[in-house]
């Protein structure tokens, strides 16, 4: 049996890591400044974070949510703490588009509508009801169509009233990126943000922040969008909050009522899974990473913002899209081939997507700062 052949490789084979670096087969090291897909929030292989796991395995390592399992309430108290929303409920799952489902399955069934609002340029997710918020239609099969779902023009706030106007009687939910990933960085207007909000409480819809790129500390705030003082009705999260262990989870706002059976999952919060999402809020409180987030956000956009070929940063704390005066493919393969430093890219071409581990060092970032001026200055 073949793999099925669905995503594009680099010619690279990583069998070991360690903080904000990797290793290939052939023992070549990389510098990682991308954590796959903002994945690796506390650096590779943390020694708090395998301890964690370690222990756990020597314990159990799963069974089903038919028992108790105090590792979840744990999670949920060390969540909702650090996080500010202590009087939201939690409930847990495997990743950001099962978590982005849960939410959207959440809103029609509290308020009993069916429509759903997205903006252009997001990405939600690859499955059913998630596919369908996603702009891109090259991933949404004919199965995953449906009028029920309506683009919105992103930050235009004349548009979103037109169409809260003529169906927000039906809409049951409204579903917006904290900081648009996939989509190159965009960052969402705060008076954008504030209406979206205003409408939604005018017309019984359900607010939907999807933090799955953007939360965990990412953006410099535990949640991106808490920068904007917005309280969201469900909040999504994942990729960061297991560290490279599959875990998501759907915060959820006090007047949503849970009932047995309404939602569900047979690994979801499983004990492994709690463990290492466990480790990670540890970690980021104990070590103070959201205030590195700030310092070094900072010290790499003032360090590469006069470069030449670049055009704008697009810069939340280490959530960093470079939009270049041309296309970033050939400045990824430079960095990755002849600098042994990963990177990203997003769906605006010219944006080199940057998200290291939220733990990243000066000197690190200097390897990279350095990689690309030389990269940039030869082309």
């Amino acid at each position: 049996m073949n793999l099925f052949n669905v995503y594009p490789l680099f010619s690279i084979n990583p069998v070991k890591a360690q903080g904000s670096f990797l290793w290939d087969d052939k023992g070549e090291k990389y510098l990682d400044f991308y954590g796959g897909h903002a994945v690796i929030s506390i650096g590779h292989n943390h020694p708090y974070y395998q301890n964690k796991l370690k222990d756990q395995l020597e314990k159990i390592s799963f069974y089903s949510n038919s028992v108790q399992n105090e590792l979840q309430t744990e999670l949920a108290e060390k969540l909702g703490k650090i996080s500010g929303y202590e009087d939201y409920n939690l409930f847990l799952c495997n990743s950001g588009a099962e978590a982005n489902e849960n939410a959207l399955k959440l809103a029609s069934f509290h308020n009993g509508k069916s429509k759903v609002l997205y903006f252009s340029g997001s990405f939600h997710g690859r499955t059913s009801a998630a596919v369908s918020v996603t702009d891109n239609p090259k991933i949404v099969a004919p199965v995953n169509f449906s009028e029920r779902f309506i683009k919105s023009e992103w930050n235009d706030i004349k548009q979103l009233e037109e169409i809260f106007e003529a169906q927000g009687n039906e809409i049951s939910s409204v579903i917006i990126e904290g900081i648009q990933g996939v989509g190159g960085i965009m960052i969402p207007k705060a008076e954008f943000l504030s209406k979206i909000k205003e409408l939604c409480e005018k017309y019984n819809s359900v607010l939907i922040l999807d933090e799955v790129q953007s939360g965990y500390g990412r953006s410099g705030y535990f949640f991106s969008h808490q920068e904007f003082g917005i309280e969201p009705d469900i909040i999504t999260t994942a990729k960061g909050m297991g560290n490279g262990f599959p875990i998501g989870g759907v915060l959820i706002h006090p007047k949503f009522q849970a009932t047995n059976g309404l939602l569900g999952t047979t690994f979801g919060g499983n004990h492994l899974a709690c463990a290492a999402a466990i480790a990670v809020l540890d970690v980021i409180k104990d070590e103070n990473l959201i205030k590195n987030v700030q310092e070094m956000g900072g010290y790499i956009e003032d360090e590469i913002k006069d470069f030449p070929h670049v055009k704008s940063i697009r810069r939340k704390g280490l959530m960093i899209g470079i939009e270049l005066d041309q296309d970033c493919s050939e400045v990824r393969k430079n960095l990755l081939y002849n600098h042994h430093i990963f990177t990203g890219n997003s769906n605006d071409k010219s944006v080199l997507r940057i998200l290291p581990a939220l733990n990243i060092r000066k000197e690190e970032t200097d390897l990279f700062i350095s990689a690309l001026k030389t990269v940039l200055e030869n082309m």
